[in-house]
């Protein structure tokens, strides 16, 4: 049955077996942590300030506040390279952090957002912090969201179930400029907040341990922030799914003792405004990927498996953030959301599924599940005939083997859009490279008894991925963002915090945003 918008919840509580009790339990710390944090523009550094950050370039005029020369900061291993800081104490009156800014003339906005990160770290637990940008060469708006966005998601850490706080209690964070670019700076530094908070929500939904936040609770979840940010959300469940022929969802779902959910979200410009344009979003929910009956090796890549629902939470976060964006394009979105376990229900090797719309798949690695419940979501979204789909997922190892964990995968079948994509990344700092549709590579998933098979051959995974992808969208404008190595983050890198990086919520929200329907091919 399709389900109706749940009555918003006081709180989540997670089930737990064996006669463990229910524990109180917040999804969100961070964002709701976020909701907190002043951030504000001034003239001055406020006099409450506790730590100041001074942008150095490696070449210009040196800023007067820090008091000491060149010199004595190279001493001190300083040289201004994007990423540096150097932490200055002084007996009286705020910390002093200069951070390095590199070549002036280089100076973009993912150096400045990478740079701003970096004073966030080297602040450690002071709680009010003053961040100059008087002299940035970039727009003033542009400067004072990209410095909003790194120290918020630099000052990320995931506590929820910690009964002491890791992250630092920060309290207040103020752009300080000049008079004629202050105007400016207000409106990108609530740009900065908006997105950072965004991307907040991505990170706090996919470190949450998967006992905590099944595909019933992901549900949960989609119904407080659509009741709080004006979108609407329509939940479809077991019984729906298979009156819809969603036989991937359901086939993958096999395994699990936790149902299956698919959640329909949809945003509509305000105030009457005709859509500029109509979007849909796509994300892989597999709330713990196991592998099914093609069980995953138990070493350390297992344990990060309650990431593979990140594509999911980077589009409800996107979804969050574009009404107070007042974003202009209309957009719907399918989170598609269920464990992949082994068990004797469990899908298994040789079986066929039949996706919605009556295509059907040969499995022959239930490890490759994530293309059998997005297949489903894309046919439903291509029969609404968008201008364009978009899909994001944690796809393949491959991705990961190929560019590692700073540059995400993207596939598509209009060269139009997924140079929209390309755009959307340069400007949000989460990087696409993209990978080719390699026709001939299509062979390799023919299968003798069914319309296809799921996975390719040893080689090209990703492409043979984007192939299989390719298979439902029809004619519409399809592209797919593949965020199997920047999901994660073994360590602190820049605006990077270790765990769930919420990578592409960001560079979703700005496609949406700028979003421009492409011209009939």
């Amino acid at each position: 049955m399709v389900l109706q918008t749940a009555k918003q919840p006081t709180q989540i509580q997670p089930r737990f077996h064996g006669g463990k009790p229910q524990i109180a339990f917040n999804p969100v710390p961070s964002v709701q942590r976020s909701a907190n944090i002043t951030i504000g523009v001034s003239k001055s550094i406020p006099t409450d300030a506790d730590c100041v950050g001074i942008p150095v370039s490696t070449d210009g005029t040196l800023p007067r506040e820090p008091g000491i020369d060149r010199e004595r900061m190279a001493a001190s291993g300083f040289e201004a390279k994007p990423g540096q800081a150097l932490v200055l104490p002084r007996p009286e009156g705020p910390t002093l952090i200069v951070f390095g800014i590199g070549n002036l003339a280089e100076l973009d906005s993912a150096t400045l957002r990478d740079a701003a990160a970096a004073f966030a770290r080297a602040a450690g637990k002071h709680t009010r912090l003053a961040i100059m940008l008087s002299n940035s060469k970039l727009p003033p708006e542009i400067a004072a969201q990209v410095a909003v966005e790194g120290v918020l998601l630099a000052a990320y850490r995931y506590d929820a179930l910690k009964r002491v706080p890791a992250a630092t209690d920060l309290r207040a964070i103020t752009v300080v400029t000049s008079a004629e670019r202050e105007p400016g700076m207000k409106k990108g530094a609530e740009r900065g907040r908006i997105f950072a908070r965004a991307a907040l929500l991505a990170r706090d939904l996919a470190n949450t341990p998967p006992a905590h936040l099944t595909a019933g609770k992901m549900v949960e979840v989609a119904n407080i922030i659509a009741a709080e940010n004006a979108f609407t959300t329509e939940v479809f469940d077991a019984e729906a799914l298979e009156d819809l022929g969603c036989g991937g969802l359901l086939g993958v779902n096999r395994g699990s003792v936790e149902p299956p959910y698919m959640i329909k979200m949809t945003y509509a410009p305000r105030n009457g405004r005709a859509a500029a344009g109509r979007l849909t979003l796509v994300g892989k929910g597999v709330m713990y990927d196991s592998g099914g009956i093609s069980l995953k090796p138990s070493d350390a890549s297992h344990a990060t498996m309650k990431l593979d629902m990140s594509g999911s939470a980077a589009v409800l976060a996107a979804m969050s953030a574009l009404a107070a964006l007042e974003c202009t394009t209309e957009v719907t979105a399918y989170l598609v959301c269920t464990d992949n376990m082994p068990s004797g229900s469990a899908l298994k090797l040789g079986d066929v599924l039949t996706i919605h719309g009556g295509k059907t798949v040969e499995v022959l690695n239930t490890d490759a599940e994530g293309r059998l419940i997005i297949a489903d979501a894309m046919v439903l979204a291509a029969e609404k005939k968008p201008d364009a789909i978009v899909t994001i997922a944690t796809l393949t190892g491959a991705c990961l083997r190929a560019l590692g964990r700073d540059l995400a995968g993207v596939l598509g079948n209009r060269q139009e859009l997924v140079d929209q994509v390309f755009a959307a990344g340069r400007r949000t700092g989460e990087g696409v490279w993209q990978f080719p549709l390699h026709e001939p590579y299509r062979k390799e998933l023919e299968s003798e008894i069914a319309d296809l098979k799921n996975i390719g051959g040893e080689n090209a995974g990703t492409i043979t991925a984007g192939l299989f992808l390719s298979e439902f969208v029809g004619d519409v404008p399809w592209a797919h963002i593949d965020i199997a190595g920047t999901a994660n983050a073994e360590t602190d890198d820049s605006w990077r915090s270790k765990g769930g990086t919420g990578f592409g919520t960001r560079l979703l929200t700005d496609l949406a945003l700028n979003f421009k329907p492409l011209k009939a091919a």
